[in-house]
């Protein structure tokens, strides 16, 4: 499956930051993790272990990479979809992962 391109880790997540992020990395050990940032740059680099924070789920499942992305109104519009997103299995998280690249809107 084809990573999402992120922008650059030099990039500043202002322009990011008018919107929510609901996002889905797949982590080293092939399992993938649901979550809500600001700033998806430093949201990954924190998952990755560079800046601190980040997940306990992810800090034993080192590296991590972003595999989909998708914009949100609000914060509110970002936990329900998160929410959603937990709720499917992996292979109907893979589906969706897989149509969204299909149809250009897995990072839209």
């Amino acid at each position: 499956m084809t990573q999402i391109a992120t922008p650059s880790t030099r990039e500043s997540c202002s322009s990011e930051a008018e919107n929510w992020w609901v996002y889905m990395l797949r982590c080293a050990d092939r399992s993938i993790y649901v979550g809500v940032t600001r700033c998806l740059v430093r949201r990954l680099r924190q998952h990755n272990g560079e800046l601190a924070g980040g997940a306990k789920y992810t800090r034993g499942r080192r590296p991590v990479e972003v595999i989909w992305r998708r914009p949100a109104a609000s914060r509110g519009d970002a936990q329900s979809l998160e929410a959603q997103l937990r709720k499917l299995s992996k292979q109907d998280k893979l589906k969706l992962i897989a149509r969204d690249l299909e149809s250009g809107s897995a990072h839209d």
